[in-house]
């Protein structure tokens, strides 16, 4: 019995032993895990470094981007280069640069829709130079045709006289009844002009004045 009690007081011995050995070994960590983690963490890093890098480039970019085109609204606007006396000698701020690109803007349109009813004024009076050309040209033509023609009658001087006397009395009339302010206006204004001093007796009555103011000439 006492060599009985004697193993198996080794038996245990060397099984808490062999427990012991087992939960240090469990303990103690993987060098192979180790090695991994330390080669992956400096990876990882540069990668979000670089990343970083590039966003700051790229941000670095934008921003370069836009106050190059703020520079040169600031370079192409007439009025970001007048002096602003309510700032001084400070720098325009984006907000005031892009309101004064706005205000320069909007004036170009005006002056382009200004400049485009003025071509088209000028061709409408093109066309009626052209139209009177070719009248004057057929008048010529008929009179070559007929040398003869037309010698008992009154002189062109005369003509435009009589031409000139009735067209005064008119636009005397025409200036004190009509209104440019609108186109609307303008038109209701003519035809009231029309309808009230260019009727029939009223327009003998004012070739009759001019004739007598003439009748020297015309005898």
């Amino acid at each position: 019995p006492a060599l009985f009690m004697e193993n198996a007081r080794k038996g245990s011995i060397v099984s808490r032993a062999n427990s012991i050995g087992s939960t240090s070994a469990s303990s103690v960590p993987n060098t192979d895990d180790e090695d991994s983690d330390y080669h992956q963490e400096p990876y990882k890093e540069s990668y979000k470094d670089r990343r970083r890098q590039a966003h700051t480039q790229a941000e670095q970019k934008r921003r370069d981007a836009i106050k190059k085109g703020y520079d040169d609204l600031q370079a192409i606007v007439p009025t970001c280069e007048q002096q602003d006396f309510s700032i001084g000698s400070q720098k325009l701020s984006k907000a005031i640069v892009l309101q004064k690109t706005i205000d320069y803007i909007q004036f170009l349109h005006k002056e382009k829709k200004k400049q485009e009813e003025e071509v088209s004024t000028l061709r409408k009076d093109v066309m009626a130079l052209k139209i009177m050309k070719v009248n004057y040209e057929q008048i010529v033509k008929a009179h070559q045709d007929n040398p003869n023609e037309g010698k008992d009658q009154v002189s062109d001087e005369v003509k435009f006289n009589v031409f000139q006397g009735i067209m005064d009395s008119l636009f005397q009339s025409f200036n004190a009844s009509i209104s440019v302010t609108s186109f609307q206006e303008l038109s209701a204004c003519v035809f009231s002009w029309i309808e009230e001093h260019c009727k029939p007796q009223t327009l003998r009555d004012i070739v009759i004045g001019v004739l007598h103011q003439l009748k020297s000439q015309l005898y």
